[in-house]
Protein backbone atom coordinates (compact mmCIF):
# COMPACT_ATOMS: atom_id res chain seq x y z
CA UNK A 1 0.00 0.00 0.00
CA UNK A 2 1.54 3.57 -0.76
CA UNK A 3 2.08 5.35 2.12
CA UNK A 4 0.58 9.32 2.57
CA UNK A 5 3.08 11.41 4.00
CA UNK A 6 2.65 14.97 4.07
CA UNK A 7 0.50 17.63 1.83
CA UNK A 8 -1.74 17.95 4.99
CA UNK A 9 -2.34 21.82 4.08
CA UNK A 10 -2.96 20.75 0.61
CA UNK A 11 -5.48 18.03 1.47
CA UNK A 12 -7.10 20.41 4.14
CA UNK A 13 -7.64 23.30 1.43
CA UNK A 14 -8.78 20.36 -1.32
CA UNK A 15 -11.90 19.51 1.49
CA UNK A 16 -12.85 22.83 2.62
CA UNK A 17 -13.41 23.80 -0.79
CA UNK A 18 -15.42 20.73 -1.14
CA UNK A 19 -17.16 21.25 1.66
CA UNK A 20 -18.91 24.48 0.47
CA UNK A 21 -20.94 22.35 -2.22
CA UNK A 22 -20.92 24.94 -5.03
CA UNK A 23 -18.80 25.04 -8.26
CA UNK A 24 -15.32 25.01 -7.54
CA UNK A 25 -12.60 24.56 -10.20
CA UNK A 26 -8.74 23.57 -8.66
CA UNK A 27 -6.18 23.84 -10.81
CA UNK A 28 -3.18 21.58 -9.58
CA UNK A 29 0.30 21.04 -11.36
CA UNK A 30 3.62 20.19 -10.22
CA UNK A 31 7.14 17.97 -11.99
CA UNK A 32 6.25 14.76 -12.44
CA UNK A 33 6.70 11.82 -9.89
CA UNK A 34 6.14 14.68 -7.38
CA UNK A 35 2.99 13.07 -5.58
CA UNK A 36 -0.11 15.08 -7.11
CA UNK A 37 -2.15 11.44 -8.25
CA UNK A 38 -1.46 10.41 -4.82
CA UNK A 39 -2.86 13.62 -3.30
CA UNK A 40 -5.71 13.59 -5.50
CA UNK A 41 -6.69 9.86 -4.81
CA UNK A 42 -6.78 10.26 -1.01
CA UNK A 43 -9.10 13.63 -1.47
CA UNK A 44 -11.77 11.67 -3.94
CA UNK A 45 -11.59 8.30 -1.43
CA UNK A 46 -15.03 8.20 -0.49
CA UNK A 47 -16.09 10.86 -2.33
CA UNK A 48 -18.24 10.16 -5.69
CA UNK A 49 -15.92 11.01 -8.35
CA UNK A 50 -14.21 10.84 -12.19
CA UNK A 51 -10.70 10.07 -12.31
CA UNK A 52 -9.89 10.14 -15.98
CA UNK A 53 -5.57 10.95 -16.77
CA UNK A 54 -4.92 11.21 -20.12
CA UNK A 55 -2.12 9.48 -22.22
CA UNK A 56 0.35 10.45 -25.27
CA UNK A 57 -2.04 9.70 -27.94
CA UNK A 58 -4.46 11.06 -30.57
CA UNK A 59 -7.36 13.79 -29.33
CA UNK A 60 -9.82 11.31 -30.53
CA UNK A 61 -8.19 8.00 -28.16
CA UNK A 62 -8.08 10.38 -25.40
CA UNK A 63 -11.53 11.27 -26.05
CA UNK A 64 -12.65 7.80 -26.17
CA UNK A 65 -11.28 7.00 -22.90
CA UNK A 66 -12.59 9.88 -21.14
CA UNK A 67 -16.18 9.09 -22.46
CA UNK A 68 -15.64 5.34 -20.93
CA UNK A 69 -14.42 6.85 -17.83
CA UNK A 70 -17.18 9.07 -17.58
CA UNK A 71 -19.72 5.99 -18.23
CA UNK A 72 -18.49 3.76 -15.59
CA UNK A 73 -18.12 6.07 -13.00
CA UNK A 74 -21.38 7.65 -13.11
CA UNK A 75 -23.91 5.51 -14.77
CA UNK A 76 -22.19 2.05 -15.23
CA UNK A 77 -25.63 0.28 -16.10
CA UNK A 78 -25.06 2.33 -19.23
CA UNK A 79 -21.81 0.26 -20.10
CA UNK A 80 -21.02 0.66 -23.54
CA UNK A 81 -22.31 3.44 -24.53
CA UNK A 82 -20.46 5.93 -25.94
CA UNK A 83 -20.32 9.95 -25.99
CA UNK A 84 -19.09 10.90 -28.93
CA UNK A 85 -17.62 14.38 -28.59
CA UNK A 86 -16.41 16.34 -25.62
CA UNK A 87 -19.79 18.11 -25.59
CA UNK A 88 -21.32 14.73 -24.99
CA UNK A 89 -19.52 14.28 -22.32
CA UNK A 90 -19.89 17.69 -20.94
CA UNK A 91 -23.26 17.51 -21.02
CA UNK A 92 -23.80 14.50 -19.52
CA UNK A 93 -21.56 15.67 -16.41
CA UNK A 94 -23.43 19.07 -16.04
CA UNK A 95 -26.40 16.82 -15.89
CA UNK A 96 -25.09 14.77 -13.66
CA UNK A 97 -23.70 17.28 -11.14
CA UNK A 98 -26.43 19.67 -11.42
CA UNK A 99 -27.64 18.72 -7.99
CA UNK A 100 -25.49 16.16 -6.46
CA UNK A 101 -21.59 16.93 -5.40
CA UNK A 102 -19.54 15.15 -7.98
CA UNK A 103 -15.35 15.29 -8.35
CA UNK A 104 -14.53 15.35 -11.74
CA UNK A 105 -10.51 15.28 -12.36
CA UNK A 106 -9.03 15.43 -15.37
CA UNK A 107 -5.34 14.38 -14.73
CA UNK A 108 -2.46 15.03 -17.27
CA UNK A 109 -4.70 17.86 -19.58
CA UNK A 110 -2.17 18.80 -21.00
CA UNK A 111 -1.63 15.59 -23.21
CA UNK A 112 -5.26 16.02 -23.91
CA UNK A 113 -5.20 19.93 -24.38
CA UNK A 114 -2.07 19.66 -26.64
CA UNK A 115 -3.95 17.75 -29.09
CA UNK A 116 -7.06 19.34 -28.86
CA UNK A 117 -6.86 22.75 -29.04
CA UNK A 118 -10.59 23.24 -28.48
CA UNK A 119 -10.81 21.81 -25.37
CA UNK A 120 -10.03 24.72 -23.21
CA UNK A 121 -12.37 26.33 -25.56
CA UNK A 122 -15.53 24.49 -25.22
CA UNK A 123 -14.59 23.68 -20.92
CA UNK A 124 -15.04 27.60 -20.93
CA UNK A 125 -18.23 28.07 -22.60
CA UNK A 126 -19.84 24.75 -20.46
CA UNK A 127 -18.13 26.33 -16.69
CA UNK A 128 -19.99 29.92 -17.96
CA UNK A 129 -23.38 28.00 -19.03
CA UNK A 130 -23.75 24.99 -17.22
CA UNK A 131 -21.11 24.09 -14.20
CA UNK A 132 -21.25 27.11 -12.48
CA UNK A 133 -24.41 26.45 -11.37
CA UNK A 134 -24.10 23.65 -10.26
CA UNK A 135 -22.41 21.30 -7.72
CA UNK A 136 -19.55 19.91 -9.85
CA UNK A 137 -15.63 19.97 -7.87
CA UNK A 138 -13.36 20.23 -11.14
CA UNK A 139 -10.02 19.64 -10.91
CA UNK A 140 -7.86 20.02 -13.97
CA UNK A 141 -3.91 18.47 -13.52
CA UNK A 142 -0.37 18.67 -14.79
CA UNK A 143 2.87 17.68 -15.08
CA UNK A 144 3.81 20.00 -17.62
CA UNK A 145 4.54 23.38 -15.47
CA UNK A 146 5.09 25.41 -18.47
CA UNK A 147 1.77 24.41 -20.37
CA UNK A 148 -0.31 24.85 -17.01
CA UNK A 149 0.93 28.42 -16.33
CA UNK A 150 0.80 29.64 -20.12
CA UNK A 151 -2.49 27.90 -21.20
CA UNK A 152 -4.86 26.84 -18.60
CA UNK A 153 -3.56 30.19 -15.94
CA UNK A 154 -2.59 33.66 -18.03
CA UNK A 155 -4.57 35.99 -18.79
CA UNK A 156 -4.47 34.45 -22.93
CA UNK A 157 -6.41 31.17 -21.48
CA UNK A 158 -10.13 30.66 -22.04
CA UNK A 159 -9.95 29.47 -18.48
CA UNK A 160 -8.62 32.76 -17.22
CA UNK A 161 -10.69 33.81 -13.99
CA UNK A 162 -12.27 31.18 -13.35
CA UNK A 163 -10.28 28.67 -11.32
CA UNK A 164 -11.08 29.15 -7.51
CA UNK A 165 -8.36 27.60 -5.97
CA UNK A 166 -4.45 26.53 -7.60
CA UNK A 167 -2.06 24.36 -6.02
CA UNK A 168 1.37 24.30 -7.25
CA UNK A 169 2.89 21.16 -5.91
CA UNK A 170 6.82 21.01 -4.79
CA UNK A 171 8.85 18.61 -3.61
CA UNK A 172 9.00 17.61 0.12
CA UNK A 173 11.42 19.63 2.09
CA UNK A 174 14.41 17.76 4.12
CA UNK A 175 12.04 17.24 7.41
CA UNK A 176 9.41 15.98 5.68
CA UNK A 177 10.91 13.43 3.62
CA UNK A 178 12.02 12.36 6.96
CA UNK A 179 8.77 11.20 8.19
CA UNK A 180 8.54 8.24 5.43
CA UNK A 181 12.29 6.56 7.43
CA UNK A 182 11.09 7.56 11.01
CA UNK A 183 13.30 4.68 12.04
CA UNK A 184 16.65 5.62 10.32
CA UNK A 185 19.66 8.47 11.91
CA UNK A 186 19.22 11.85 10.99
CA UNK A 187 22.22 11.17 8.75
CA UNK A 188 20.75 8.74 6.38
CA UNK A 189 17.90 10.45 6.50
CA UNK A 190 19.99 13.63 5.02
CA UNK A 191 21.40 11.31 2.42
CA UNK A 192 18.06 10.28 1.14
CA UNK A 193 16.74 13.51 0.75
CA UNK A 194 20.26 14.29 -1.04
CA UNK A 195 19.74 11.53 -3.71
CA UNK A 196 15.85 11.96 -3.91
CA UNK A 197 15.19 15.77 -3.33
CA UNK A 198 11.91 15.40 -1.34
CA UNK A 199 10.01 13.78 -4.87
CA UNK A 200 7.12 11.58 -3.55
CA UNK A 201 7.96 8.81 -5.92
CA UNK A 202 11.58 8.47 -5.68
CA UNK A 203 11.09 8.53 -1.60
CA UNK A 204 8.23 5.79 -1.98
CA UNK A 205 11.04 3.37 -3.59
CA UNK A 206 13.25 3.14 -0.77
CA UNK A 207 12.88 0.39 1.49
CA UNK A 208 13.53 1.15 5.03
CA UNK A 209 14.47 -2.00 6.27
CA UNK A 210 17.43 -2.01 4.15
CA UNK A 211 20.86 0.01 4.90
CA UNK A 212 21.05 3.67 2.99
CA UNK A 213 24.28 2.19 1.04
CA UNK A 214 21.79 -0.65 0.14
CA UNK A 215 19.01 1.58 -1.19
CA UNK A 216 21.28 3.65 -3.57
CA UNK A 217 22.72 0.64 -5.16
CA UNK A 218 19.24 -1.23 -5.61
CA UNK A 219 18.14 1.70 -7.25
CA UNK A 220 21.03 3.86 -9.14
CA UNK A 221 23.99 1.37 -9.32
CA UNK A 222 22.10 -2.06 -11.20
CA UNK A 223 20.65 -2.37 -14.13
CA UNK A 224 17.48 -2.64 -12.69
CA UNK A 225 17.64 0.11 -10.70
CA UNK A 226 14.09 2.31 -11.26
CA UNK A 227 16.79 5.54 -11.18
CA UNK A 228 19.44 4.04 -13.15
CA UNK A 229 17.97 5.13 -16.13
CA UNK A 230 15.83 7.81 -14.83
CA UNK A 231 17.56 10.93 -16.11
CA UNK A 232 17.06 9.87 -19.69
CA UNK A 233 13.31 8.59 -19.28
CA UNK A 234 12.64 12.18 -17.29
CA UNK A 235 14.08 14.17 -19.71
CA UNK A 236 12.47 12.10 -22.94
CA UNK A 237 9.68 12.89 -21.31
CA UNK A 238 10.10 16.40 -21.67
CA UNK A 239 11.93 17.31 -24.09
CA UNK A 240 13.29 16.47 -27.46
CA UNK A 241 16.62 17.40 -27.96
CA UNK A 242 17.35 15.55 -24.61
CA UNK A 243 21.35 15.03 -25.66
CA UNK A 244 21.38 18.63 -25.42
CA UNK A 245 19.61 19.18 -22.36
CA UNK A 246 21.47 16.32 -20.52
CA UNK A 247 25.08 17.80 -21.50
CA UNK A 248 23.88 21.38 -19.96
CA UNK A 249 22.22 19.67 -16.81
CA UNK A 250 25.70 18.00 -15.99
CA UNK A 251 27.70 20.77 -16.90
CA UNK A 252 25.58 22.66 -14.36
CA UNK A 253 26.20 19.92 -11.81
CA UNK A 254 29.47 19.99 -12.45
CA UNK A 255 29.57 23.79 -11.24
CA UNK A 256 29.15 25.93 -14.41
CA UNK A 257 26.61 28.29 -13.39
CA UNK A 258 26.79 31.47 -15.33
CA UNK A 259 25.27 31.14 -19.34
CA UNK A 260 28.64 32.07 -21.01
CA UNK A 261 30.15 29.44 -19.32
CA UNK A 262 27.26 26.83 -20.00
CA UNK A 263 27.06 27.64 -23.70
CA UNK A 264 31.18 26.88 -23.99
CA UNK A 265 31.24 23.51 -21.59
CA UNK A 266 28.03 22.23 -23.77
CA UNK A 267 29.54 23.55 -26.78
CA UNK A 268 25.91 24.79 -27.36
CA UNK A 269 25.65 28.58 -29.22
CA UNK A 270 25.41 31.56 -26.91
CA UNK A 271 22.40 32.99 -28.55
CA UNK A 272 20.86 29.66 -28.29
CA UNK A 273 21.60 28.45 -24.35
CA UNK A 274 19.21 30.84 -23.29
CA UNK A 275 16.19 28.70 -24.97
CA UNK A 276 17.49 25.81 -23.39
CA UNK A 277 17.74 27.08 -20.09
CA UNK A 278 14.31 28.61 -20.04
CA UNK A 279 12.66 25.71 -20.65
CA UNK A 280 14.78 23.96 -17.69
CA UNK A 281 13.73 26.44 -15.41
CA UNK A 282 9.96 26.21 -16.59
CA UNK A 283 10.32 22.33 -15.61
CA UNK A 284 12.23 23.13 -11.95
CA UNK A 285 15.10 20.97 -12.93
CA UNK A 286 17.20 24.37 -12.65
CA UNK A 287 16.77 27.71 -10.56
CA UNK A 288 17.91 30.98 -11.49
CA UNK A 289 19.77 32.55 -7.91
CA UNK A 290 20.51 36.15 -7.41
CA UNK A 291 22.45 37.31 -4.09
CA UNK A 292 20.58 37.51 -1.65
CA UNK A 293 20.13 41.25 -1.09
CA UNK A 294 21.47 41.91 -4.57
CA UNK A 295 18.22 40.45 -6.29
CA UNK A 296 18.22 43.33 -9.44
CA UNK A 297 22.12 42.86 -9.74
CA UNK A 298 22.38 41.13 -12.83
CA UNK A 299 26.01 40.45 -12.58
CA UNK A 300 25.30 38.14 -10.07
CA UNK A 301 22.43 35.58 -11.32
CA UNK A 302 23.74 32.26 -11.30
CA UNK A 303 22.13 28.64 -12.66
CA UNK A 304 22.10 25.86 -10.31
CA UNK A 305 20.45 22.68 -10.43
CA UNK A 306 17.51 21.90 -8.21
CA UNK A 307 16.85 18.63 -8.97
CA UNK A 308 18.71 16.72 -6.19
CA UNK A 309 18.07 13.39 -7.72
CA UNK A 310 19.68 14.45 -11.16
CA UNK A 311 22.40 16.03 -9.12
CA UNK A 312 23.62 12.56 -8.00
CA UNK A 313 22.62 11.12 -11.38
CA UNK A 314 25.25 13.36 -13.10
CA UNK A 315 27.78 13.50 -10.72
CA UNK A 316 28.01 9.61 -10.67
CA UNK A 317 26.22 7.51 -13.11
CA UNK A 318 27.79 8.78 -16.27
CA UNK A 319 31.28 7.27 -15.41
CA UNK A 320 29.54 4.21 -13.99
CA UNK A 321 27.39 2.71 -16.90
CA UNK A 322 29.87 0.63 -17.75
CA UNK A 323 30.38 -1.09 -14.77
CA UNK A 324 27.31 -1.41 -13.83
CA UNK A 325 26.26 -3.04 -17.32
CA UNK A 326 28.86 -5.35 -16.43
CA UNK A 327 27.06 -6.22 -13.00
CA UNK A 328 29.57 -4.82 -10.86
CA UNK A 329 27.75 -1.50 -9.70
CA UNK A 330 27.98 -2.42 -5.87
CA UNK A 331 31.79 -2.72 -5.69
CA UNK A 332 31.95 0.47 -7.80
CA UNK A 333 29.69 2.50 -5.87
CA UNK A 334 31.85 1.59 -2.59
CA UNK A 335 34.78 2.49 -4.06
CA UNK A 336 33.83 5.41 -5.71
CA UNK A 337 31.01 6.85 -4.65
CA UNK A 338 30.34 6.46 -0.89
CA UNK A 339 34.02 7.93 0.26
CA UNK A 340 32.30 11.06 -1.76
CA UNK A 341 29.22 11.18 -0.12
CA UNK A 342 29.64 13.80 2.41
CA UNK A 343 31.26 16.53 -0.05
CA UNK A 344 28.47 15.50 -2.60
CA UNK A 345 25.96 16.91 0.26
CA UNK A 346 27.99 20.35 0.87
CA UNK A 347 25.23 21.93 -1.25
CA UNK A 348 22.11 20.20 -0.21
CA UNK A 349 23.25 20.50 2.79
CA UNK A 350 23.24 24.69 3.06
CA UNK A 351 19.64 23.65 1.20
CA UNK A 352 18.58 22.15 4.49
CA UNK A 353 19.85 24.98 6.82
CA UNK A 354 18.13 27.60 4.78
CA UNK A 355 14.98 24.92 4.99
CA UNK A 356 15.48 24.73 8.46
CA UNK A 357 16.27 28.83 8.84
CA UNK A 358 12.64 30.18 7.28
CA UNK A 359 10.70 27.10 8.67
CA UNK A 360 12.08 28.64 12.72
CA UNK A 361 12.40 31.83 11.30
CA UNK A 362 8.93 32.91 12.97
CA UNK A 363 9.47 30.36 15.94
CA UNK A 364 10.73 32.81 18.01
CA UNK A 365 13.95 30.46 17.59
CA UNK A 366 16.09 34.05 16.09
CA UNK A 367 16.43 37.38 17.66
CA UNK A 368 15.39 38.25 14.12
CA UNK A 369 11.92 37.75 12.16
CA UNK A 370 13.05 35.58 9.78
CA UNK A 371 10.79 36.45 6.08
CA UNK A 372 13.50 35.69 3.24
CA UNK A 373 16.05 32.79 2.77
CA UNK A 374 19.14 32.72 0.44
CA UNK A 375 22.74 32.71 0.11
CA UNK A 376 25.34 35.57 -0.57
CA UNK A 377 28.30 36.26 -2.85
CA UNK A 378 31.05 38.53 -4.06
CA UNK A 379 33.91 40.34 -3.26
CA UNK A 380 35.40 41.00 0.02
CA UNK A 381 36.49 44.53 -0.16
CA UNK A 382 39.18 44.14 2.76
CA UNK A 383 40.78 41.06 1.30
CA UNK A 384 39.82 42.10 -2.44
CA UNK A 385 38.82 38.12 -2.70
CA UNK A 386 35.97 36.09 -3.55
CA UNK A 387 33.80 35.03 -1.01
CA UNK A 388 30.13 33.76 -0.06
CA UNK A 389 28.10 33.13 2.79
CA UNK A 390 26.19 29.81 3.19
CA UNK A 391 23.14 30.87 4.89
CA UNK A 392 21.81 34.27 4.77
CA UNK A 393 18.13 34.93 6.76
CA UNK A 394 16.98 38.14 6.34
CA UNK A 395 13.99 40.22 7.77
CA UNK A 396 13.26 43.59 5.45
CA UNK A 397 11.28 44.94 7.80
CA UNK A 398 13.68 45.74 10.00
CA UNK A 399 16.88 45.75 7.79
CA UNK A 400 18.31 42.46 10.14
CA UNK A 401 19.74 39.65 9.11
CA UNK A 402 21.12 36.24 10.70
CA UNK A 403 24.26 34.62 8.96
CA UNK A 404 25.33 31.09 9.18
CA UNK A 405 27.98 28.66 7.59
CA UNK A 406 27.41 25.05 7.04
CA UNK A 407 29.75 22.21 6.95
CA UNK A 408 28.30 18.38 5.91
CA UNK A 409 32.26 16.90 7.53
CA UNK A 410 33.63 13.93 9.11
CA UNK A 411 35.49 16.55 11.82
CA UNK A 412 34.70 18.91 14.53
CA UNK A 413 34.00 21.99 13.31
CA UNK A 414 36.26 24.50 15.39
CA UNK A 415 37.08 28.10 15.95
CA UNK A 416 38.81 28.97 12.42
CA UNK A 417 35.02 28.46 10.87
CA UNK A 418 33.63 31.22 13.16
CA UNK A 419 36.28 33.44 12.56
CA UNK A 420 35.88 33.15 8.58
CA UNK A 421 32.22 33.94 9.61
CA UNK A 422 32.61 36.81 11.59
CA UNK A 423 35.08 38.98 8.86
CA UNK A 424 31.64 38.26 6.66
CA UNK A 425 29.00 40.00 9.02
CA UNK A 426 29.47 43.11 6.73
CA UNK A 427 29.46 42.04 3.56
CA UNK A 428 25.27 42.72 3.19
CA UNK A 429 24.27 45.00 1.00
CA UNK A 430 21.51 47.11 1.72
CA UNK A 431 22.46 48.60 5.33
CA UNK A 432 21.50 45.25 6.80
CA UNK A 433 22.30 44.67 10.41
CA UNK A 434 23.56 40.68 11.14
CA UNK A 435 22.52 40.14 14.39
CA UNK A 436 23.26 36.78 14.92
CA UNK A 437 26.05 33.87 13.72
CA UNK A 438 24.85 30.15 12.77
CA UNK A 439 27.06 27.08 12.57
CA UNK A 440 25.75 24.00 11.16
CA UNK A 441 27.75 20.94 11.62
CA UNK A 442 27.67 17.62 10.63
CA UNK A 443 30.32 16.31 13.35
CA UNK A 444 29.58 18.83 16.18
CA UNK A 445 31.69 21.19 17.71
CA UNK A 446 35.04 22.27 19.39
CA UNK A 447 34.46 23.06 23.50
CA UNK A 448 36.06 26.65 22.51
CA UNK A 449 32.38 26.85 20.23
CA UNK A 450 30.63 25.51 22.56
CA UNK A 451 31.65 28.00 25.54
CA UNK A 452 31.37 30.78 22.69
CA UNK A 453 27.72 29.93 22.24
CA UNK A 454 27.44 29.72 26.06
CA UNK A 455 28.56 33.70 25.72
CA UNK A 456 25.97 34.46 23.45
CA UNK A 457 28.45 34.98 20.42
CA UNK A 458 26.85 32.47 18.26
CA UNK A 459 24.10 29.54 17.80
CA UNK A 460 25.45 26.60 17.20
CA UNK A 461 23.33 23.16 15.31
CA UNK A 462 23.69 20.20 14.52
CA UNK A 463 21.89 17.97 12.59
CA UNK A 464 20.15 15.95 15.05
CA UNK A 465 18.53 19.72 15.88
CA UNK A 466 17.78 19.94 12.49
CA UNK A 467 14.95 17.02 12.38
CA UNK A 468 13.84 18.79 16.04
CA UNK A 469 13.93 15.24 17.26
CA UNK A 470 12.08 13.26 14.01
Amino acid sequence: MERFIGRESELSSLNKKYATDKFQMAIIYGRRRIGKTTLLRKFCKNKKSVFFTAIKTTADRNIELFSKTVVNSLAPELKGISLNTVEDIFSFLADKCSTERIVVVIDELPYLAKKDESFTSYLQKFIDEYFTSGKMFLILCGSSVSFMEDEVLSEKSPLFGRRTMQISLKPFNFRQTGLFLPSWSSYDKAIAYGITGGIAKYIALIDENLSIDENIINLFFTKEGYLYEEADNLLTQEFREVDTYGRIIETISLGANQVTEIADKTGVATQNISYFLRSLLETGIIQKKSAITEEHNKKKIIYVLNDEMLSFWYRFIPDAIETIEAGNGEKYYYRNVKPLLNSYMGNIFEKMCRQFLIEEGMNGLFPSCISQVGTWWGTNPEKKEQTDIDVVGIDKLNKEAVIGECKFRNEITDKAVYDALTERRSLLKGSYIVKELLIFSLSGFSDWLINEEKNGKVMLFCLDDLYNGQ
